[in-house]
């Protein structure tokens, strides 16, 4: 698989992408974006909400960098330990960049149930926390295996206030039917991989080193300017 046409609604043509263990690129591939924007500027899925529980950074930052991950992709691990940690200090923390995650499963039932989780998380306001320790403990290659009792040990990990109702959640028809049609999205949209991210009006795919996200959020801020 070496094409990925991210048109719908990014607007991008054509994203050459070399994909390792069918999750991540191992370049850097960028295109500019020219799809449909909200009135600031934003693209439509961007959603700069006060108190979102899938976001870090200030809703007034310049530039919404937006991730689409899958909780069994060590790819997005990878990039979530090895160079988030620095530009969340670099560039969240200063006001300069918001990021903005969106769940996708694309990696079968288990990825579906973490994405469920991982919305039950978010219910509760521990989604980064749950994120954060799912990434952690992921492996090196290949698929973390994200079982019922597994979710829930995580959940456990980070103090879930009600560990009752992140159970329940787990077995909720409205949020699973809700976590399919986000990954339905997601596809329509193009993103047929991850990590994926979109920064301002372009595209950046893979677990890049983090000299190419620095790259990568400058040009949009300088677009911003």
């Amino acid at each position: 698989m070496v094409l990925a046409a991210v048109a719908v609604f990014l607007g991008v043509v054509v994203i050459a992408q070399t994909f390792t263990g069918g999750s991540g690129s191992e370049e850097q591939i960028t295109e500019t974006a020219e799809g449909t924007q909200s009135s600031g500027g934003d693209m439509e899925f961007v959603r700069r909400e006060a108190d979102d529980p899938r976001a870090i950074g200030s809703v007034d930052a310049p530039v919404v960098m937006t991730e689409w991950v899958d909780l069994r992709c060590p790819f997005c691990a990878s990039f979530s330990r090895d160079t988030l940690p620095q530009l969340i200090t670099d560039y969240v923390d200063t006001g300069k960049v918001r990021i903005e995650f969106i769940d996708v499963a694309y990696f079968g039932e288990q990825s579906l149930d973490a994405q469920i989780a991982a919305q039950a998380a978010a219910d509760q306001d521990k989604y980064i926390e749950y994120l954060t320790a799912v990434f952690d403990e992921a492996p090196e290659k290949g698929h973390a295996d994200l079982t019922r009792d597994v979710l829930i040990d995580f959940a456990e990990q980070v103090d879930m206030p009600d560990l009752t109702q992140f159970a329940a959640d787990l077995d909720d028809p409205q949020i699973r039917s809700a976590a399919e049609a986000q990954t339905l999205e997601a596809q329509q949209l193009g993103v047929t991989a991850v990590p994926f991210f979109v920064a301002g009006q372009t595209a950046l795919s893979g677990a890049q080193p983090e000299s190419t996200f620095r790259a990568f959020l400058d040009e949009a801020l300088a677009a911003t300017e």
